[in-house]
């Protein structure tokens, strides 16, 4: 196993600048997901780590050692591709022993490593079958099986499982998560689906236009994203986002006008506030209580989705660009062209200035002590 560094790593493609000085440490044994946007240079950034790519500038570091002009093969790294790469021609078991044939294993020592991956996977019972032959699930874990046995200090993984069906990712997220778990090896995530960094990462980086925008646990993002784009990514359904003015503003809080004229309170650090600047509050689905009374907004039922375990709401408040995601009880008796008044606690607004930085959250003593 190996930790990763990366300090200043630049790539450009001709004139075109997509990674823009990442600094980044990858503690050994970490489960890392870096997610973001399509064209945000996630991707291009697990390349460069796996060496399929040269930096254009910076250092990458690999269980210490700098390995910026080391080969892809003397890295100490395996990939798992999104299309698979498995050999059309091969079974599994000589997709799996291929590598190993290559370094002139033998053929007891490759039997006994592919045996082993294949425990571990599950996959016993389809190692003489080709890849023809075989489900997306099944081509998956005979991808990673053929990484597996290589033994690498480090797992890159590179949109795995956006060719698989809704079911079959749900299944496959806990395929990875359990597989980090057995192997206890440093593993590298690409992935679009914030649903799946939340799930299986230790630590999230979020990229946004070839740069790290926040890194930090999942929930950490969640609760307290650094800017407007890390709280609209994570979080799933997406965060309302309602834009005002302040009206005022001090250490614990910012009272915040809307376009309806309804002032709402949210529990913040706004002393670099000052009157009229333009902010947009941030409201997560599941903070909304029906009710009147202090922070509390109307707003009108255009459409309802009832999933058993919860029900969502979207409504139009009065003068928003955007229907309000209103996470609700699953008995909730909530229909079409109703009108709900949706209280807000302030201690759950998140809060952005006109340039999408983040106002601090309190600490949950001080908004008590606020309240």
């Amino acid at each position: 196993m190996a930790d990763v560094e990366l300090r200043g790593v630049r790539k450009a493609f001709g004139a075109a600048e997509v990674l823009h000085d990442i600094d980044l440490k990858i503690a050994d044994g970490e489960f890392v997901v870096f997610v973001g946007p399509s064209g945000c240079g996630k991707s291009t950034l697990l390349r460069v780590i796996a060496g399929l790519e040269a930096p254009s500038g910076g250092e990458i570091r690999i269980g210490g050692a700098v390995v910026n002009d080391a080969s892809p093969a003397k890295r100490g790294v395996a990939m798992v591709f999104q299309s698979y790469a498995l050999y059309p021609h091969m079974t599994v078991y000589e997709n799996m022993a291929f590598c190993l044939k290559l370094a002139h294993r033998r053929k007891g020592e490759i039997a006994e490593a592919v045996g082993e991956a294949a425990r571990i996977l599950a996959i016993e019972d389809i190692l003489d079958r080709k890849p023809g032959a075989l489900s997306g699930g099944q081509r998956q874990r005979a991808a990673i099986g053929r990484a597996i046995v290589r033994q690498p200090r480090v797992f890159l993984f590179d949109e795995p499982l956006s060719n698989l069906d809704a079911g079959l990712r749900v299944r496959m997220r806990y395929e990875f998560a359990r597989l980090h778990q057995d192997l206890k090896t440093t593993m590298i995530y690409v992935t679009h689906d914030q649903v799946e960094a939340m799930t299986l990462a230790h630590r999230i980086v979020v990229l946004s236009a070839g740069r790290v925008e926040q890194v930090g646990a999942p929930m950490e993002l969640y609760q307290h994203p650094d800017t407007l784009f890390v709280a609209a990514f994570i979080g799933s359904p997406k965060i309302n986002l309602i834009a005002g003015e302040i009206v005022r503003g001090g250490a614990d809080h910012a009272e915040v006008r809307l376009a309806s004229g309804k002032t709402l309170r949210a529990s913040v650090d706004a002393r670099r506030a000052k009157a009229g600047d333009r902010v947009t509050l941030g409201i997560r689905a599941e903070s909304f209580e029906l009710g009147d009374g202090e922070n509390a907004i109307e707003a009108r039922v255009k459409f309802v989705e009832s999933l058993g375990s919860a029900t969502f709401a979207y409504a139009a408040p009065p003068g928003a660009d955007e229907d309000l995601t209103v996470q609700l009880p699953g008995d909730a008796d909530v229909r079409p062209g109703e009108t709900l008044s949706l209280r807000a606690p302030a201690a759950d607004c998140h809060l952005f200035d006109a340039e999408g930085r983040a106002f601090r959250r309190l600490p949950e003593e001080t908004k008590t002590r606020a309240a």
